[in-house]
C-alpha cells in the first residue's frame, strides 16, 4: 500500500492536485500545509479545505477558480420550482434574521464574498475572487470580482462591501451577526483598497476569518453602500434571482434575473408558500402542492422518507442542541453533578431514536466529527449510571434532586426533553419539563429577560457552522453573549483566543484537543449529538443544492415531468 508520507507519491496524492506546482504560489502558511500532509497528519479532504480558507490555490484543485461555465437549455429548465417553506419569524432583514425561514429567503437574490459549499467542506468564490492573509493573520485582503451589478443597476464595489460590514459590525445597529463579529471585526476596519480590492482589519488574529464574511455567516449578503432599510420591498442583491412579489405571512417568489454577471438560472421562477409547520409543509409536497421543503426533520417524517415518489437527501453538519447547566445554580454548583447529568445519556440511543441514525454523537463540546480541527483521539463520553450515582454521591447528593428543564417548542427539542428527563430518573436527578413557545423561551434575548439566559438548566437549538468558532466563544467564553450556563475559565477563554489566532489546522488541532479536555472535565453544556441537514423533494427534481445551515440553491435546479 502507498504510503501517504512517502514524498515519491506526493504529485499525486490529492487526487488531480500538483503539490509541487501548488508549492510555488504558496506562502509560509500553505507550505507548512502540505507538509503536514505529507507527514500523515493532514487527509487530502483537511488539506484542500484548509488550501480553501487560506485562499491557496492548488494547481489542478480548481479551488479559486470562477466559477465554470455551464450549459443553459438543460432538460427541465424554465420550471417554477415551488417550495413549501416555514414562515418567517419575523421581518426579513438581514441586519436582524435568526431563524431558518428568513435567513433562506436572503440567499435567493443576495450573494456572500465566499461560499461555503457543505458537501465539500471547502470554500468557493462568490463575490470575491481570491483572499489572502498577512503573516499574523490579523490583515485579510480580498480581490472583489468585476462586472457585477445589482439588481437596480447599480455598480457593486469595495465600498458596497465596506458599508456592509460596518452596519453588520456596528454595536449601535441591532445587528444579529454581532454574536459572530464581535471581538473579530470592529466598525470601520473594513478598509476600501481600490475599487475591487477590500482589506478586513481584524481586532485579533483569526485563521478562519474567511467563514466570517461567507455564506456561513448569513446575514452577510452584500447590499449596496447606499441601502437604507426596506429590505421586504426590494430584496435588493446581486444574485441570479431577483424579486418579484413579498407578501409577509403568505410567501415569495422570484424570478430569473436576466443581467446576472454569471450562468443564468436555470428556472424561470422559484416560488414559496409559507406554512405553520413542518406537518403542513408535507400534506403540500404529499398533494403535489410543492416540489420540496427545507428543513426537513425525521421527526413526523416518515411518511416521505418510506414513499419512493420523494427522496430524502442530507449533508453532515455541526448543527446540534446545547444543554446547558448554570454554573452559579445551587443544583449544578459542583462540576461532579454536572459529569452525573452528562453520564446518564446513552448518545448512541438518541441519535438512532430521534434522528434514525442521521446524526453524530457528541462529546460535550463544540467539535462536531465535521470540523477537521476536531481531535479524534479524545475519550468518547459514554453511559456510565454507576459511575453518575458515584458522582452524585461524592457531591453531597446520594439521594439526586429536584430540577427545573426549561426549552423551547422546535423540531425534536420536546421530544429529546423526555429522553434527557427518563435518562436523569436513573441516576436520581428528578427533572420537571417546561416545555415553551420560541417567543417565550428566548424573550428578548437578553439576561434577566430570557428564560433561555437565565433557567438553571436548558435545551438550546443551534444551528450549523462551517467552523467552531462561534460555538467556542459566544456560549462558552466570559462574556459570551449566549452564555447560558454562566461559564467563566479564563483558562478555556485563553485557549479559545489561541484556538482562534491559530492559521494552520495542525495548531488548531493541538488547541482543541485541550479545549475538549477541559470541556470534559467542567462540563458546563452537554452536547449530545449534531445532526445531519435533510430536505425532501419530488425524485423529478435535480439540482437543488443546500447548505448545513439551511440555505436553497435554486439557480441549477430542473424540475423533470
Amino acid at each position: 500500500m502507498k504510503n501517504s508520507a512517502d514524498p515519491r507519491f506526493a504529485p499525486r496524492l490529492a487526487g488531480s492536485v500538483d503539490l509541487e506546482a501548488a508549492r510555488v504560489g504558496a506562502d509560509a502558511h500553505g507550505n507548512h500545509a502540505i507538509d503536514e500532509f505529507l507527514a500523515g497528519r493532514l487527509t487530502r479532504r483537511e488539506l484542500l479545505r484548509y488550501a480553501s480558507v487560506i485562499g491557496m490555490s492548488l494547481a489542478g484543485g480548481s479551488l479559486l477558480a470562477p466559477r465554470s461555465a455551464r450549459a443553459q437549455g438543460a432538460a427541465g429548465a424554465n420550471a417554477t420550482i415551488r417550495v413549501a417553506h416555514l414562515t418567517p419569524a419575523g421581518a426579513v432583514d438581514p441586519m436582524t434574521v435568526t431563524d431558518a425561514a428568513s435567513l433562506c429567503l436572503l440567499n435567493q437574490t443576495g450573494e456572500f464574498l465566499i461560499d461555503d459549499d457543505g458537501e465539500k467542506q471547502t470554500l468557493k468564490p462568490a463575490l470575491a475572487l481570491s483572499w489572502k492573509p498577512n503573516d499574523k493573520g490579523d490583515v485579510w485582503t480580498f480581490k472583489l470580482r468585476e462586472n457585477v451589478k445589482f439588481h437596480d443597476g447599480q455598480t457593486f464595489t469595495a465600498k458596497d462591501v465596506a458599508a456592509t460590514f460596518d452596519r453588520l459590525a456596528d454595536p449601535a445597529a441591532g445587528s444579529a451577526a454581532l454574536s459572530t463579529l464581535k471581538g473579530v471585526l470592529s466598525k470601520g476596519n473594513t478598509k476600501v483598497v481600490d475599487d475591487h480590492t477590500v482589506a478586513f482589519h481584524l481586532d485579533a488574529p483569526n485563521g478562519n476569518f474567511p467563514y466570517y464574511v461567507s455564506s456561513d455567516n448569513y446575514n452577510a449578503v452584500i447590499l449596496p453602500a447606499n441601502y437604507a432599510g426596506n429590505y421586504e420591498k426590494t430584496f435588493i442583491g446581486t444574485g441570479p434571482f431577483k424579486l418579484e412579489k413579498y407578501q409577509a405571512k403568505v410567501g415569495a417568489s422570484f424570478v430569473r434575473n436576466p443581467d446576472y454577471w454569471g450562468d443564468k438560472a436555470l428556472p424561470q421562477r422559484v416560488q414559496f408558500t409559507f406554512y405553520a409547520d413542518q406537518q403542513a409543509q408535507i400534506l403540500a409536497l404529499q398533494g403535489h402542492q410543492a416540489d420540496v421543503m427545507g428543513t426537513f426533520t425525521v421527526q413526523g417524517g416518515q411518511g416521505l422518507m418510506n414513499n419512493p415518489e420523494f427522496k430524502v437527501i442530507g449533508v453532515k453538519s455541526s448543527a446540534h442542541r446545547q444543554i446547558h447547566m448554570r454554573v452559579d445554580s445551587p443544583q449544578f454548583k459542583d462540576k461532579r453533578v454536572r459529569q452525573a447529568l452528562a453520564l446518564s445519556l446513552d448518545r448512541e440511543v438518541i441519535v438512532k431514536g430521534l434522528f434514525k441514525g442521521r446524526a453524530q454523537v457528541g462529546n460535550d463540546s463544540p467539535f462536531a466529527p465535521a470540523f477537521p480541527s476536531s481531535d479524534a483521539g479524545v475519550a468518547q463520553r459514554k453511559i456510565d449510571v454507576a459511575k453518575a450515582k458515584q458522582l452524585l454521591a461524592q457531591a453531597g447528593v446520594p439521594n439526586g434532586f429536584d430540577a427545573t428543564l426549561t426549552t423551547e417548542k422546535y423540531m425534536e427539542i420536546p421530544d429529546l426533553a423526555v429522553v434527557v428527563q427518563n435518562y436523569a430518573k436513573a441516576v436520581g436527578i428528578r427533572i420537571n419539563l417546561k416545555v415553551e413557545s420560541q417567543s417565550q423561551y428566548y424573550g428578548s434575548g437578553t439576561p434577566g429577560k430570557s428564560d433561555w439566559l437565565d433557567s438553571p438548566l436548558g435545551i438550546t437549538d443551534y444551528g450549523s457552522r462551517g467552523v467552531p468558532n462561534v460555538f467556542l466563544s459566544a456560549p462558552l467564553t466570559s462574556g459570551g453573549t449566549w452564555n447560558a450556563a454562566h461559564f467563566k475559565n479564563p483558562q478555556y477563554d485563553k485557549l479559545v483566543a489561541d484556538y482562534v489566532a491559530a492559521l494552520d489546522i495542525a495548531g488548531q488541532k493541538k488547541v482543541s484537543a485541550q479545549i475538549q479536555t477541559l470541556l470534559l472535565d467542567e462540563t458546563p453544556v452537554i452536547f449530545p449529538f449534531f445532526y445531519d441537514q435533510l430536505i425532501a423533494a419530488r425524485k423529478q427534481l435535480n439540482g437543488v443544492r443546500f447548505t448545513a445551515i439551511a440555505q436553497l440553491y435554486f439557480d441549477r435546479a430542473t424540475l423533470a415531468g
